[in-house]
């Protein structure tokens, strides 16, 4: 790793050939430092994202794309970056207890959702149940959550959406700033603080931060303390750089270290109680079993300015290593080693008559090392590459857009080769200046991952044995997307439509063999499967400081052609309600609270009858709401911010509940009370405050 460091860093300082254009739109233009969502409502038409094929103002994406600013995730209370997301319309998280979580779009996840942060895809094993993202939630300022395969940018692994973390925009000529955030939640005495200077001084640009977080195992009103379920987590980000009129060439290195423990969920026959293998339950420090966690980028991120448009490359460098500890701190039992080189080369054109054009060539090697005792999957090697083009039009009040692209993956796993066509078409008609209405139509293509093909063994941190089928077909989808998005004065409402059709979808089901005493047996197979679902939103301000919000997302995921027990695709979110009624008490002005604030919230998760019911792989999940209570302020002196101060208490009524895709939820029976597994984190009151220092 250090010699490929040495040569990226050395290309850099060599050539430093790149461009400063619309990079920082998003950042620049998203109204993300106000609270006012009615502000945010009405400037919804004028912001501009990147997760289609270059900027692009969202009133004409055809594609479905929801966006989250930095002040929102600020607001909200989370142990990690999916987390912090999990609660928008449409996404979900797979829980394995607080410290690592996997994200969800429309009822589909795992290799299925591409994360891209420091403008590269995130490699990180993510076949895994409980492997998380290694991704630092303090890096991230903003969200763009793409659902549904309708960009062609990242080819293969984005059948079900694409989520874009932005970093902090490059700060303007001649400034500098200093942030520092801290932390600390009642439940799981989580504790985390990050450090952050950047600067812009003629043209030389830098951004610096160090971030800490450590928790012990969190509570709920049934199981008490849950063992196995502390963590700690450690971050560093380094950004150099150069900003000119000819464009910008950024080099930045990362590094991600994770302990989390695993929760096995072994209880007492006769009491019940979980059983733990420290004497303090309470404890920050790890234990067994446990995995380590070492995530280590670099990105050569460039950007040059032509005459009629932008030359962009991306060059990137990952190394994650995944280590189980089983029975012994100091022995491993698996050790997964990934390297992953990324590459991107795009041109987007500039605006001219209406037509707007983009093309490119992405893709990845990569190459995954077995280094433990154990051997959950084989060693491989793969290589992508992945070419594309879109155009688009637009006319008055109608913006039309399409594109193809062309994939192709080789796997040196039993020498597969697997190749795909996909595209998308798409409209938007801006009916006035409050209405929009989009139709889309995508095409997807996915690989099966590894595991999916080779997996034999146990997986300590699933709990169960897992058999690959070398046999599996790639995954085809065709997608259809409907939406209507109206602002006014008085009423913000947005409806999305969706139905999804995939060609030899993959699963893993569990099958009546014990391959290993103590742990269920699982088996990957697929069929075809169609998704119908919707996501509805709407936001009621009569008055300038009273917001009434209220969304449902919907998913009916189901397997075609199959018997009544196996109807249902398994790990499909709940139907979920969520409402939030908040007040502003002060706002814009130069108070000493100023943006001030109070939310009631309230998250209904219905319950989930529609399950994938083959040999008990899993079982019916109940209706549970949860309350929550928010206040949070400015603080300013001399009409000048020194800090932001929140306070949010989670759960407020301390409800016992397990989420339908919480994995714990299938741990051991407790015989004292007759409830399987572990449930969900119990109350748990948030502090936070943000001090920004501008130099």
């Amino acid at each position: 790793m250090k010699k490929i460091y040495f040569i990226l860093s050395l290309l850099w300082i060599c050539t430093a050939v790149a461009a400063q254009d619309h990079k920082h739109h998003y950042n620049h233009e998203h109204p993300q430092d106000s609270t006012d969502v009615f502000y945010r409502h009405l400037k919804l038409n004028e912001v501009t994202v990147t997760g289609v094929t270059g900027d692009t103002k969202l009133k004409n994406s055809t594609a479905p794309i929801s966006i989250i600013s930095g002040k929102e995730l600020r607001q909200t209370t989370s142990t990690n970056i999916i987390d912090a997301i999990a609660h928008q319309p449409g996404v979900a998280q797979i829980t394995t207890g607080s410290g690592i979580s996997k994200p969800i779009i429309r009822g589909l996840g795992y290799n299925r959702i591409i994360v891209m942060s420091e403008g590269v895809r995130q490699e990180g094993q993510q076949w895994g149940d409980e492997h998380g993202i290694e991704i630092d939630a303090q890096n991230v300022n903003s969200v763009e959550i793409l659902k549904g395969p309708a960009s062609l940018m990242y080819g293969s692994d984005a059948m079900a959406g694409v989520l874009i973390l932005h970093g902090s925009p490059i700060q303007p000529e001649g400034e500098m700033k200093a942030t520092v955030s801290t932390e600390y939640q009642t439940n799981n005495g989580l504790f985390d603080y990050s450090l952050n200077f950047a600067g812009n001084q003629k043209g030389f640009v830098w951004d610096v931060r160090f971030s800490d977080k450590y928790a012990h195992a969190y509570k709920n009103k049934y199981d008490g303390y849950v063992p196995g379920s502390q963590f700690t987590e450690r971050a560093g980000r380094l950004m150099l750089g150069l900003n000119k009129r000819w464009g910008y060439s950024h080099l930045t290195w990362t590094t991600y270290h994770q302990t989390p423990s695993i929760v096995e969920g072994e209880r007492d026959e006769v009491t019940g109680e979980l059983e733990c293998s420290t004497d303090n339950v309470k404890t920050y420090s790890k234990a067994l079993p446990f995995q380590q966690i070492k995530h280590y980028k670099a990105v050569w991120d460039n950007s040059l300015n032509l005459k009629r448009g932008w030359l962009k490359a991306i060059i990137g460098y990952q190394q994650n290593r995944r280590q189980e500890f089983e029975d012994n701190a100091d022995e491993y039992e698996l050790f997964f080693k990934l390297h992953t080189i990324t590459y991107d080369l795009r041109y987007l054109s500039q605006e001219f008559n209406g037509w707007k054009m983009a093309g490119g060539v992405n893709g990845m090697w990569q190459q995954s090392q077995n280094l433990g005792e154990e051997s959950l999957i084989p060693e491989y090697k793969l290589f992508d590459i992945g070419a594309y083009a879109t155009v688009s039009k637009s006319l008055e009040c109608l913006t039309l857009n399409g594109g193809l692209r062309f994939d192709n993956r080789h796997l040196n796993f039993h020498s597969r080769n697997f190749n795909g066509i996909t595209g998308s078409i798409g409209a938007v008609w801006n009916a006035s200046e409050h209405l929009n209405l989009r139709l889309n139509m995508a095409r997807g293509f996915r690989a099966p991952n590894m595991s999916e093909l080779g997996s034999d063994g146990v997986h300590e941190g699933t709990l169960r044995y897992e058999i690959g089928n070398p046999e599996l077909k790639p995954e085809y989808s065709w997608q259809a997307d409907l939406g209507l998005d109206f602002t006014s004065g008085y009423v913000s409402a947005q409806v999305a439509l969706f139905a999804n059709r995939i060609e030899n979808y993959i699963f893993a089901q569990r099958i009546d063999m014990e391959m290993e005493e103590g742990y269920r047996t699982y088996e990957y197979t697929q069929g075809d499967a169609r998704l119908l679902g919707f996501e509805a939103g709407i936001d009621i301000h009569p008055i300038h400081s009273l917001h009434f919000e209220n969304t449902f997302s919907l998913v009916d995921a189901q397997q075609l052609h199959a018997d009544e027990d196996a109807k249902y695709l398994p790990m499909t979110p709940a139907p979920r309600w969520t409402s939030e009624l908040k007040y502003e008490l002060t706002h814009h002005g130069h108070k000493t609270l100023n943006n001030a604030y109070v939310a009631l919230g309230l998250e209904h998760n219905l319950a989930q009858n529609h399950y994938y019911k083959v040999d008990d792989t899993e079982t019916r999940t109940p209706a549970y709401t949860l309350l929550s209570l928010s206040v949070g302020t400015d603080l300013n002196i001399h009409k000048k911010k020194v800090a932001e101060l929140y306070v949010t208490a989670e759960n407020l009524l301390n409800t016992a509940y397990q989420n339908h895709l919480s994995r714990l939820k299938y741990c051991d029976v407790n015989n004292a009370t007759g409830r399987q597994g572990v449930f969900n984190m119990g109350r748990n009151i948030v502090f936070k405050v943000v001090v920004p220092i501008v130099f």
